[in-house]
């Protein structure tokens, strides 16, 4: 596990940009997104800064998990990242393989797992992104397995529906066993909300095992978090 720590999100987004670019210039690299407010950053850092410098041709875009929305609701992830980069950046309509949100949740997170297991090299029958990113909510979730549901991280399909534990919302997401396959992992996480979990999850504290995000193991070894102060604000000096 590797920390990267930065002074706030603007300079978390700019880092991981810069990552990223060195990540996916590499030749065909397939990429599971997450929405959230630091990745709507990252994109426009990619798109504002990076868009001539990556190949974007050689970049298949999935998402890790996607709400059960029409791709013109304002909750779709697949919409955000549309605003905030693929209309910025010339990217082959073929490369963006969306979850479609708007389809029977049960029927798309079955059609989802077998278009990873096409387009995807696997291990262990298992799809293999070459980078999975990841955010962490308040409640120590990821993707969109929940504490509640934690049992689907280890679920036998590729792609489980999640149900939010507040409002109910479906929601369609790559199980533990696609994020921990996967080439290298890299967590998102900012904003003082976040301290407490970071903390639990990343020095593994007493009873942090009921938070999804404990879970990420990738079996490659590569796992980065990009944090800034104060998502890292909890933890001990030598973590």
């Amino acid at each position: 596990m590797e920390l990267k720590i930065y002074k706030d999100k603007q300079e978390v987004a700019e880092q991981f940009s810069t990552y990223f670019k060195e990540k996916a210039n590499s030749g065909e690299f397939h990429v599971a997104l997450s929405g959230g407010s630091t990745p709507k950053i990252v994109f426009d850092v990619l798109a504002q800064k990076f868009s001539d410098e990556i190949d974007w041709n050689k970049i298949h875009f999935y998402w890790g998990d996607e709400r059960c929305v029409p791709p013109t609701d304002d909750d779709s992830n697949y919409k955000m990242t549309v605003e905030h980069l693929f209309s910025k950046i010339e990217v082959p309509e073929a490369n963006i393989h969306r979850v479609l949100g708007e389809n029977d949740p049960s029927s798309e997170a079955m059609r989802y797992a077998n278009l990873l297991e096409i387009n995807l090299d696997r291990v262990e029958e298992v799809p293999q992104f070459d980078l999975v990113i990841l955010g962490m909510g308040d409640d120590g979730h990821t993707a969109s397995i929940f504490p509640h549901e934690i049992e689907l991280w280890n679920a036998e399909d590729h792609c489980v529906v999640a149900t939010h534990p507040d409002s109910g919302q479906k929601r369609v997401s790559i199980n533990g066993k696609v994020i921990n396959t996967a080439k290298e992992v890299a967590f998102l996480v900012t904003g003082a909300s976040k301290a407490e979990k970071v903390k639990a999850v990343v020095e593994k504290t007493e009873g942090a095992k009921v938070y999804p995000a404990t879970l990420v193991d990738p079996t490659s070894g590569n796992l980065v978090w990009f944090l800034d102060e104060d998502a890292a604000a909890g933890l001990s000096p030598n973590p």
